[in-house]
């Protein structure tokens, strides 16, 4: 079975497993459709057209990247950008929804076995004070986000999926005051996972500016979490607002300022998104990711969905 084949027979399984916020406001009608017989066909023609626009508008590094009109990256080599309307028809067809927020996807490119992705966003915010950096306490942060996590494991259920606990940092929030980034990281697993079971990483990093914030989720398993950090930090450091749009650019006389603090980017706002977060985590970083590679042709994962050790 060549790559090509298999990434469209896991892009047919992952239809039947994978749940987004929208399919979470319309569970009676995603359901009527998952009984449709003819629905998986369609849906497996979508996510077939889906990748080969995604590969055919793959920008590959490196080069730099308008970002809006708010900043530019700095796409280095061995990295490649799903441009909005690709990365968006990619996304829904996978049944990811995304937002007006969205603005592409990031993928390694000629890594050999990297097992990652990552998803960009600009948030219009407003400016974010970082008063509260100075006093935020991780291990309450974290206490926070496991009961944020556990309240929204009834819905879940409801939905056919398993509930979620948050395990423990992968990297307890830290602020960059002197280039306004900040990066944290949880562990989540499934409830009732086998003692050292391999829990999903959403690895979070931000650039703060002065109308809004850049957002860069990278997904993978906490068993290679620390191989990807640094891939994570890079791209961090090939983001930059551009020169009136800039963190230090802030008029208090006349921008707006966000309803929330920086905190509240680890706490209150990942907290309404850790349910997609973690959805994200265990359907497309095991299923998704593995698709997008094989058929873009940046990684021999399929092999190794099928059995660490094996080539596809």
């Amino acid at each position: 079975m060549n790559a090509r084949i298999a990434a469209r027979l896991l892009g047919l399984l992952l239809l039947t497993l994978a749940v987004t916020l929208q399919a979470q406001e319309t569970a009676p009608a995603a359901t009527a459709e998952a009984q449709d017989p003819t629905a998986a066909g369609r849906t497996a023609d979508a996510v077939n057209a889906a990748f080969a626009a995604a590969g055919t508008a793959l920008l590959r590094g490196p080069q730099t990247l308008l970002l809006r009109d708010q900043g530019l990256l700095k796409l280095p080599e061995g990295y490649g950008f799903v441009p909005l309307a690709e990365a968006r028809r990619l996304m829904e067809a996978l049944g990811n929804s995304v937002n007006e927020q969205f603005i592409g996807l990031i993928v390694p490119v000629g890594q050999g076995d990297a097992n990652w992705m990552m998803r960009l966003d600009f948030d219009p915010a407003g400016y974010i004070k970082d008063d509260d950096a100075r006093e935020w306490n991780a291990d309450d942060m974290l206490e926070s986000l496991r009961k944020g996590t556990a309240a929204g494991n009834a819905r879940r259920q409801a939905l056919g999926y398993p509930g979620l606990e948050v395990s423990q940092w992968i990297e307890p929030p830290t602020w960059d005051a002197a280039h306004q980034r900040l990066v944290w990281s949880l562990e989540a697993r499934e409830i009732g996972a086998a003692p050292g079971s391999e829990g999903t990483v959403n690895y979070n990093t931000y650039v703060l500016g002065r109308e809004g914030f850049f957002e860069m989720n990278l997904v993978t398993s906490s068993a290679e979490i620390n191989r990807y950090k640094p891939d994570a930090r890079t791209l961090l450091a090939a983001v930059s607002f551009n020169e009136g749009k800039r963190y230090a650019d802030f008029r208090p006389d006349t921008d707006k300022v966000a309803t929330y603090g920086l905190a509240a980017l680890v706490g209150g706002v990942a907290a309404k998104k850790l349910g997609l977060l973690a959805v994200i985590g265990v359907f497309l970083a095991k299923f998704a990711k593995i698709i997008l590679f094989a058929v873009l042709g940046l990684g021999a994962l399929i092999g190794k969905f099928f059995g660490r050790g094996k080539k596809a």
